[in-house]
């Protein structure tokens, strides 16, 4: 049996985001919780959305199945039924798909992406965060057929393998996706896509090469990726996404969402931080994250804060740029400490 109450936040923002994707309570579409454990998550969407119908939940575990239809029997119009999660359910086809496993989604992806109705959304959850951001980097090759970015930035890689993944395994359907909403948080990184028709629509996916990319360094490989290059939102859902009320963590995700959305004015793949900028350039001192945007700003450039680390700053800066404009910040702070001992 699992629940856990540690995943309330994601909860609460899966609320809001549902909500921001069917505005107005159209309360026609069909639901389906893959692996729903004790009903917790997919009971949220439906009783608290005024968007579903009607709302399937599955689970193979029988002690947690038991809970699990108790849970549904008390909330008409959501089923609970004991299967297989990696086969769809009668009838097979649903506007929202939700797939929250413990560890990699991959076992499950091909029955959720195959009951993901076109032009519905699948949400997708992955806690197998080591393989996706590179400290199993062979498995990460094996499992998801891409070669990860390691370190400070490999939980950022990993978002955009598992949207790479989504990305290859829909185009073969002949269909497309269109990321409504992805982050990292924590252990896990998790992504609401739009599925849409036509699988031989171009999408941003590709790998980077270190002689080419003129982004923040990646690491010492000479090749990354494939990985999803686009953005990771769609800023008209994300501007209409509120925390649910009532909501456990509802000043969390107002935080959260106030950040993302300065974030979605820069949607550039990766991010600096002043400690590691300092640390390759050889600087005394890192800049401050305010004044390096207020500098990058001043040069013409759009920087901004991103959720997945407080001190990170996206930008559409080239590195060379970065990399001047950090130095004449740091020369900056020597002569007014050179000023101040004067």
């Amino acid at each position: 049996m699992f629940y856990n109450p540690g995943m309330a936040w994601d909860r609460d923002l899966g609320v809001a985001f549902v909500r921001a994707w069917a505005p107005g309570g159209a309360h026609d579409r069909t639901g389906w919780d893959v692996t729903a454990a004790t009903g917790v998550r997919g009971l949220r969407l439906f009783g608290e959305t005024a968007a579903f119908s009607a709302f399937t939940l599955t689970e193979s575990n029988e002690r947690a199945f038991t809970v699990l239809a108790a849970n549904a029997a008390r909330t008409p119009g959501t089923r609970a039924i004991r299967a297989d999660a990696r086969e769809p359910p009668p009838p097979g086809s649903f506007e929202y798909v939700d797939l929250d496993p413990y560890g990699s989604p991959l076992p499950f992806l091909d029955g959720a992406l195959r009951a993901t109705a076109t032009g519905g959304v699948l949400a997708v959850t992955a806690t197998d965060l080591p393989v996706l951001a590179g400290a199993q980097a062979a498995a990460t090759l094996r499992r998801y057929g891409a070669r990860p970015v390691r370190g400070r930035l490999g939980p950022e890689g990993g978002l955009r393998i598992l949207l790479m993944r989504l990305a290859l395994d829909a185009r073969r359907a002949g269909r497309s996706v269109r990321p409504l909403l992805a982050y990292v948080r924590g252990h896990y990184v998790r992504v609401y896509v739009l599925l849409e028709a036509g699988g031989d629509r171009p999408d941003p996916v590709g790998t980077i090469e270190d002689g080419a990319w003129t982004g923040p360094p990646l690491g010492p490989e000479p090749r990354y990726g494939p990985l999803w290059l686009g953005p990771l939102a769609d800023p008209a859902v994300v501007a209409r996404m509120e925390p649910a009320e009532p909501a456990g963590r509802g000043a969390e995700v107002a935080g959260f969402l106030g950040r993302y959305r300065e974030e979605l004015e820069v949607p550039a793949p990766f991010y600096y931080e002043p400690n590691s900028l300092a640390a390759r350039l050889g600087l005394r001192q890192p800049p401050s994250v305010e004044r390096l945007r207020e500098a990058l700003a001043a040069n013409g450039f759009r920087a901004a804060r991103t959720h997945v680390r407080s001190e990170g700053l996206r930008t559409d800066a080239p590195r060379s740029d970065v990399d001047r404009i950090a130095r004449a910040l740091a020369g900056e702070r020597q002569s007014q400490n050179a000023r101040v001992r004067a």
